[in-house]
Order: C-alpha cells, then sequence, then structure tokens
C-alpha cells in the first residue's frame, strides 16, 4: 500500500511516499480503508519534532482518518464494511490505518468521507473547548482565534448557534468573509488591526468572557488583555510554535480561569468527558446547524504539498488528504 513516511525531524523535504504492507489489525483493533485522512497542525508540529510525546522518526504520519472498516482483530467492536471516522493508532496518511474500535465513530449518514475527515479533531476540540472545558452560555462573548481554520470554523458555527457573540480572528478578507458567513459577528484582520484593542471598543471596555487559543505564543497574553473579569480561556495549540506565558499576576488579580485542553489525552484519561460532544454533533449534521468546511483537498500522495500549503497560511477550511 501506499504511505507517506516521516523520515527524520525536519521541513517537508523529509516527507516521502512510500510503499509498505497493509497492516493487520491486532486484539481490539479495527483496519479502515481510508477515503480521507485529515491534516491537523498537530501534524507539522510532530515532523518538525516539537510534539510534545510525539513518534521518533521513522513514521507513517496522520491521525484523522474516515472512510470503510475492511478488516476486524480479536475483541473488536465493528463489521466489515462501517463507515467510521475517527483517530488511527498512528500511520491514518495511508490507503490501510488501524485504529482502536473505541477511537472510532460512525460517519454521519450523507456526509462525504472528506467531509468526516474533518469531524473527529475540529468538532470535539471546538465544542470541548467551548462548552464541556469552557463553560460557555447563552449571551456569552467569547474569541476564536484562527476562525477561518478548521477548529475556528467549527468553533464559529457552534458559539453562534449557541447564542453568544462571537469574535473572530483571521489574516485575510476571504477568511474574515468566510468566518462571518458561519456566524462571526465580529471578524477582526489580527495582520492590521490588535484584536485586543478591537475587543474593547467593541464592548466598551467590558471584554469576554472566554477565549479559544490555539495560538500560544504573544497571542496568549494578549488574550488576557482582551478578557473581563472572571473571564475564561482555552489553550488547546500552539501553531505559532511558541507556548503562551502567561502573567500569574493578571490571572490572580483578575480572577481569570485557564483551562489546558489536549484532544489525545482527553481521550486516553477522560473519554466520557470528551465524547459528550458527540450527541449535540450529530444532531447539529443531522439537522443541518452545521456543516464541515472542507477548504481544499490534495492527493495522498502530495502529502508534503498540502503541509505545506498549510505552513504558509494558505489554508481555510479543513484540509485532507486523499488515496
Amino acid at each position: 500500500m501506499q504511505a507517506i513516511e516521516v523520515t527524520d525531524f525536519g521541513d517537508n523535504s523529509v516527507v516521502e511516499v512510500t510503499e509498505r504492507e497493509r497492516p493487520d489489525p491486532g486484539p481490539g483493533q479495527l483496519r479502515v480503508d481510508v477515503r480521507a485522512a485529515g491534516i491537523n497542525f498537530a501534524d507539522i508540529m510532530q515532523r518538525r519534532g516539537h510534539y510534545q510525546r510525539g513518534p521518533e522518526p521513522p513514521y507513517v504520519a496522520g491521525m484523522e482518518v474516515a472512510g470503510v472498516v475492511d478488516a476486524v482483530g480479536e475483541g473488536a467492536d465493528g463489521e466489515v464494511g462501517d463507515r467510521v471516522m475517527g483517530f488511527a493508532d498512528g500511520g491514518a496518511f495511508a490507503e490501510y490505518a488501524l485504529a482502536s474500535a473505541g477511537g472510532l465513530l460512525d460517519a454521519p449518514e450523507g456526509m462525504s468521507f472528506a467531509e468526516a475527515a474533518g469531524v473527529p479533531v475540529q468538532f470535539l476540540t471546538a465544542h470541548n473547548c467551548l462548552f464541556e472545558w469552557g463553560g460557555l452560555e447563552e449571551g456569552e462573548r467569547v474569541l476564536v482565534h484562527a476562525a477561518a481554520g478548521g477548529v475556528g470554523t467549527a468553533a464559529v458555527q457552534l458559539a453562534s448557534n449557541a447564542g453568544s457573540e462571537v469574535f473572530g480572528t483571521a489574516s485575510t478578507q476571504e477568511k474574515l468573509d468566510l468566518a462571518a458567513d458561519l456566524g462571526c459577528d465580529h471578524p477582526v484582520n489580527y495582520t492590521e488591526t490588535d484584536f485586543a484593542e478591537r475587543v474593547e471598543d467593541i464592548t466598551d471596555g467590558e471584554g469576554l468572557d472566554l477565549v479559544l487559543d490555539g495560538v500560544g505564543g504573544e497571542t496568549s497574553s494578549r488574550s488576557l488583555e482582551a478578557l473581563r473579569e472572571f473571564g475564561r480561556i482555552v489553550c488547546y495549540g500552539a501553531a505559532s510554535g511558541r507556548p503562551g506565558q502567561l502573567d500569574t499576576g493578571e490571572l490572580l488579580f483578575n480572577n481569570y480561569t485557564v483551562y489546558g485542553y489536549h484532544l489525545g489525552r482527553g481521550m486516553v484519561k477522560a473519554p466520557g468527558r470528551v465524547l459528550e460532544a458527540v450527541g449535540p454533533l450529530n444532531e447539529g449534521f443531522a439537522g443541518g446547524d452545521l456543516e464541515v468546511v472542507v477548504g481544499h483537498e490534495f492527493a495522498l500522495e502530495d502529502a508534503a504539498e498540502a503541509l505545506q500549503f498549510i505552513e504558509d497560511r494558505n489554508s481555510s477550511g479543513k484540509v485532507v488528504l486523499k488515496p
């Protein structure tokens, strides 16, 4: 089978197309005939060697998969022919991938495999950060960074549907327009405007109730300045390449609450809490209130190009690979 291998830590020159034997599922595993694989910034961080507890090269890349079960391991809950989406046990960027049965969900009826590949990471992360972790309530103000990205497009829809006033940052007018179409009330171009100052102006100095921060770096500290007293921030990534540095004096003086969120660890340590989102998400997809924004599709063999496309900040919505 064709697979995408990371041969060493580095830039996209270490991403290669290889041929491997089709893997056999072990106990509790299912083998998925991959129809689409989702690309996440975590894949880039792993390739750079900056991902805590990430795989060591050489490894087959990819963690998010959608496809059809074609083999069932001993004791695994699943049947050949099931349409699934979820988390591979590594190696999603391939024609076939193994996954623990507990890490897979039924793909919603009527949803394409490309769309299904955009659900597990993006929508679970967005829903969890907003509600299960962030405690968002109707009428509250929330800021979504990278509002036109995979998690961002999901979070904007979910927050808007919940009756919140939604702020979102993005870098181009096209991305700002996409966020607005999905329900963002106040799109902010962070390359031209200081988002914290813009929030202060729009809210007459009252600030935000909740911030979703997957950027890290200086964005994290600036996000605190945009919060009202007793506001909350959920930190779920460091797309800037640097973790955020938060002033503990600001935290205690303003009674801020900071939540850390990691989907993979959440699935291991508190799967029930993570999967509370599945029911509401399925209802949203079935009722047409939620859509997966698939911005770009690449052939599997063009994985290096797709990863560079994301790194160059050219992407919007979900980027997927298709074998």
